[in-house]
């Protein structure tokens, strides 16, 4: 090591003989990461999903409940969700195969069972959260800052005729938890930090314990895009962001439950998804000459296993 004169030290010029060995460490240190296999970043002891955005809610509940009904009355008030199936949360480039279920295409018939003709995604993130609380005592809604260590990409993929028919009374079940896809990597809090943004007014105002003044969503951008079999490349679909949705997170909006066609280009149009489609989600937060990314969160759709 040399020593300047401001009392810093810095590495020495490297010989040839030390840049070698430096680039020898290197190649054996690292991997692309076209080639490495990733894993889940955590063991996922619980899962839950929260029915958070209004547009979502809003679009979901007109198709399913009429414009008088959109809103249920408690979605404005309390955090709305349900526990999904931790077992099922993969890491992204695991296959989706089209899950099967029960189904009641026409009202005035008995439901049927087979393979989801009305396979979809939902363009979500999500929040890696602990350490937990003890068995009955709350986490104040002060300190929950300090329980969130940091945000994933999310695919919450959905069977939407299987949803459709089991939902009512009490909510999703095989329709949601046949397949959740993250991305591999966690983005802590911190690195999100600069990209804060203050949160909306609710009206109606929260009550007490779910109230915070400081500000705590984020300016991320989003995007999903979807890959046919023959597709030379993806078409993107979707573009939103995390702060302040801008577009249609699902292909059950998009597509209006069906109604419109989603063109894709070249000829190829969706309502919802075939067999062999490739989705992928990606986001990223971006500063002055800087992005922070989430990688990207991607499955492809693979056929029901034949009973």
């Amino acid at each position: 090591m040399e020593k300047r004169l401001d009392g810093f030290y810095r590495p020495a010029a490297r010989g040839r003989a030390d840049t070698e060995r430096h680039h020898e460490l290197r190649a054996r240190a690292f991997v692309d990461q076209s080639i490495a296999l990733m894993h889940l970043p955590a063991e996922i002891g619980d899962y839950t999903d929260f029915y958070s955005s209004r547009d979502h809610a809003t679009n979901v509940g007109i198709m399913f409940r009429g414009k008088e009904n959109a809103l249920m009355p408690n979605w404005l008030r309390l955090p709305v969700g349900y526990h999904g199936r931790a077992s099922s949360v993969v890491v992204s480039g695991t296959p989706i195969r089209r899950p099967q279920g029960q189904m009641r295409p026409d009202a005035t018939k008995p439901p049927v069972f087979g393979p989801s003709k009305q396979l979809d995604i939902e363009l979500e993130m999500a929040f890696f959260v602990g350490p937990g609380n003890k068995l009955g005592e709350p986490i104040p809604i002060e300190k929950a800052h300090e329980h969130i260590f940091g945000m994933v990409l999310m695919n919450d993929w959905s069977a939407r005729d299987i949803q459709a028919w089991e939902y009512v009374p009490l909510g999703p079940f095989l329709g949601k938890n046949f397949g959740t896809t993250i991305s591999p990597w966690v983005v802590p809090m911190e690195a999100l930090m600069p990209f804060v943004e203050y949160n909306t007014v609710q009206d109606p105002e929260p009550l007490p314990y779910l109230q915070h003044q400081d500000p705590y969503t984020f300016n991320i951008n989003l995007f999903v895009s979807i890959k046919g079999d023959g597709m030379s490349e993806a078409a993107t679909i979707c573009r939103s962001n995390f702060k302040d949705p801008g577009s249609f997170g699902s292909m059950l909006e998009l597509s209006w439950r069906g109604s419109k066609v989603i063109e894709l280009g070249g000829g190829e149009t969706r309502t919802f998804l075939k067999d062999g489609d490739e989705v992928m989600l990606t986001g990223y937060c971006e500063g002055q000459g800087y992005r922070v990314g989430f990688g990207s969160c991607r499955g492809k759709i693979i056929p029901a296993l034949q009973q």
